[in-house]
């Protein structure tokens, strides 16, 4: 027995658990559970971490100078301004530790990215969820929901795992409507995604609002660097120097600079993957359509398919019925939607076999009236 005890709260988090990767019993599965890039790496990314090997025992930029030079000039950005991180999620985090505390409100939509209220409860402040619509973030509810103390707006555009994103000007009405005080922090990670005209990630607005806006980005789903773990802030000045006093000296390690350094300039490699998501995007949803199964558009690169609140045609038992094909998608009761499952886009064969896979699940399972 030890006395030793947390700080208040941090007991109440309920820790992230990422998407399976394996199956009992089963060599080989098909993955499709954490919005994974579909292709895989850029080769040249690859390549260069037989190179890194050699300078193992030195360690890395830890300013990330390179990397932020060749963001900048890809997106036409400051490169002073921007942090970059162990993930996106570690920049949100750093966000959380930095402007919010016991009693303040740390806001977001109802199912957006579960990190958020985690994030929240870890730095002692409160976690607030504003309903949706149609499993869309709803600006007046989450304007409706904004307090004296509300430091932190957290929203997915596109938001995982909906998939479902908001126009500009529904994300500029939501920064008008928020106090000076409070920071928006808008999480693109499926940004790349996105090929709608009226869609904004944020970065022009980080430069044009009043120092209270940060654009966060990934390296994990569009570049496929998940294991890498490497994401960057777009920042007012002020945001980035706090940000660079709380993280690690050595937060991004040298093999993610180099790899992402790479394949940013592999710009037929980031193409091909996302005419290929794109292509097998709108395959999938269609198809789960015409199972007679609910789907919202997706903007990601992953669909989220509603089920039957049936016993026997439920998202519960379509997952069992995946898995026993060994397929794996992710059940989304964490996120508030126990009858959905999201499914991520992968290769071709994959999602043939995904929809092979469904489609016996739904001619087999019982009918309501059964």
């Amino acid at each position: 027995m030890t006395s030793l005890l947390p700080r208040p709260g941090i007991l109440d988090v309920h820790p992230y658990v990422g998407g399976d990767s394996v199956l009992p019993g089963m060599a080989e599965v098909i993955k499709l559970s954490s919005n994974e890039g579909a292709l895989g790496p850029s080769p040249e990314a690859v390549a260069t971490l037989a190179a890194a090997g050699r300078s193992l025992h030195r360690y890395p930029d830890g300013s990330c100078a390179e990397l932020r030079r060749a963001l900048a000039e890809r997106h036409h950005l400051d490169a002073e301004r921007i942090v970059c991180g162990n993930g996106s999620d570690q920049l949100i985090s750093l966000l959380g530790r930095a402007y919010a505390g016991p009693g303040d409100e740390v806001l977001y939509s109802a199912h957006g990215f579960m990190w958020y209220p985690i994030v929240a409860r870890t730095v002692g402040a409160t976690p607030v969820a504003a309903p949706e619509t149609a499993l869309t973030a709803n600006v007046d509810a989450l304007l409706a929901r904004v307090t004296d103390k509300t430091r932190i707006v957290f929203l997915a555009n596109p938001n995982n795992p909906t998939g479902t994103m908001l126009p500009r000007r529904e994300i500029e009405r939501l920064h008008r409507g928020l106090p000076h005080g409070t920071l928006l922090v808008l999480d693109a990670a499926y940004a790349e995604y996105v090929d709608h005209p009226d869609y904004t990630c944020g970065l022009d607005l980080v430069d044009t609002a009043a120092g209270n806006v940060v654009v966060t980005r990934t390296f994990s789903k569009l570049y496929a660097l998940g294991a890498l773990r490497l994401g960057w802030a777009y920042c007012p000045a002020a945001v980035a120097d706090v940000l660079n006093r709380l993280r690690a000296p050595f937060n991004v390690n040298a093999a993610a600079q180099t790899a992402a350094i790479a394949a940013l300039g592999d710009r037929t490699w980031a193409a091909r993957t996302l005419r290929h998501t794109w292509e097998w995007r709108e395959w999938l949803h269609g198809h789960v359509r015409r199972l007679g199964l609910e789907a919202p558009p997706s903007w990601g690169n992953f669909v989220l398919v509603r089920f039957p609140r049936v016993p026997g045609r439920d998202a519960a038992t379509a997952d069992a019925h995946l898995r026993s094909h060994g397929i794996i998608v992710r059940r989304q009761a964490a996120c508030g939607l126990p009858d959905c499952l999201r499914i991520t886009i992968g290769r071709q064969d994959e999602m043939e076999a995904t929809a092979t896979a469904l489609e016996e699940f739904m001619r087999t399972a019982p009918c309501a009236a059964e």
